[in-house]
């Protein structure tokens, strides 16, 4: 119960993570039915900017702007959806997927022509770590494609090939001249929180304290297909729960009328001299119980050693191709395997006192003459 927890949990949260770094928990952005990529500018000086970097919940907050376009090489072509930051942009998530190269050096001043794809484009287009690439974006009432010389300064790795496909990360200024927009527009603004937990709170929050015309979801609401397929794991772990605890309760039952059996004639004997029911029934509970623990300490044991030989070293892998992944992801919550102790030994105890009635049912002459 302890693996199938901290294995279903461990991918979820990494799942999770992975999402939440390419969108952040929360977007914020003009009001509109488009569902394009590419929304129309806002400004980025908002009052709620300095508000929500010190509210209670909110760890940081950062513009983006995003622009469908199209790489070519000189045999092949892709199309991607470059996505533009700022110098606040925060690379904590990405940082730890850089392959190859370094993150962008993001300057205000400065507009770079430097760009980090990811693995999945590099080996289609067949491009290496310092190559240069044209890219080419169709903007509103515009006959004729804008180009980009653009310079691969890293290459990354997420292993969420739907993301992998199509983002490119850029400089902002790159979107804005595209655009024809001003310095002080952009597509929208992210915001990270402090706890996942906290995120329909936050998200009401955020909405309630944007300007009407900009609108705000959470990244629940923008995958929901990911976030209800890591929702759908909570019914099999809860499945796999249920039937282990059934096993469990089985297996200590079967036990319990085993060790009635074989004290048969032991009943009848303190019963002869005047044992109560309850007292022999305490007895075979504290027995059973005892037998409860042992097993118990030893799943423990070998539980979380298994565990923590994973979490750490990785030997069993995964095909990051089906899974996302490329091992077995475990998290350990003292909390889960607190319920999980004290949920079997609650079960296990009350299982036991049903059968624990069989004592009172034999009588010390039968039980005698049976020995």
């Amino acid at each position: 119960m302890i693996v199938s927890m901290a294995i279903v949990t461990g991918f979820q949260k990494e799942i999770r993570e992975k999402v939440i770094g390419f969108g952040s928990h929360i977007q914020i952005s003009r009001f509109d039915s488009n569902s394009s990529p590419e929304t129309e500018p806002i400004d980025k000086n908002q009052t709620f900017y300095n508000t929500f970097q010190s509210a209670e919940g909110i760890k940081h907050i950062q513009v983006f702007a995003t622009k469908a376009g199209i790489i070519k090489t000189d045999d092949q072509m892709e199309g991607i959806i470059l996505k533009g930051v700022g110098s606040d942009y925060d690379w904590s998530f990405l940082e730890d997927k850089i392959v190859e190269g370094n993150i962008l050096q993001i300057k205000d001043s400065l507009r770079s022509k430097d760009i980090i794809i990811s693995k999945i484009i590099a080996n289609r287009l067949k491009l290496k770590l310092g190559d240069s690439v044209r890219m080419y974006f169709i903007g509103k009432e515009q006959a004729q494609p804008k180009g980009r010389k653009l310079h691969i300064t890293g290459i990354y790795e997420t292993g969420l090939s739907e993301y992998d496909k199509l983002f490119v990360i850029a400089d902002i200024a790159q979107i804005q001249s595209l655009n024809k927009w001003k310095p002080n527009q952009i597509g929208g603004f992210e915001i990270l929180i402090d706890n996942y937990n906290d995120l329909e709170k936050v998200s009401e929050y955020v909405y309630k304290n944007i300007p009407y015309d900009l609108n705000s979801k959470n990244i629940k609401q923008k995958d929901p297909q990911i976030f209800d397929w890591l929702s759908l794991m909570d019914m099999n772990v809860l499945i796999i729960l249920i039937l282990m605890v059934i096993v469990a309760t089985i297996n200590i039952i079967s036990t319990f009328l085993i060790l009635i059996l074989e004290r048969t004639s032991m009943i009848g004997l303190l019963k002869a001299m005047g044992t109560r029911n309850n007292s022999i029934r305490k007895v075979f509970l504290y027995t059973s119980m005892y037998l409860v623990f042992k097993g118990l300490l030893w799943g423990n044991i070998i539980a979380l050693l298994f565990c923590l030989i994973q979490k750490y070293f990785g030997i069993i892998t995964l095909p990051q191709e089906s899974y996302y992944l490329t091992e077995v992801p475990i998290h350990l919550s003292f909390l889960h395997i607190f319920l999980l102790n004290a949920g079997t030994i609650l079960i296990c105890f009350l299982m036991l006192l049903i059968p624990s009635y069989i004592i009172s049912k034999i009588t010390p002459v039968k039980a005698i003459r049976f020995s």
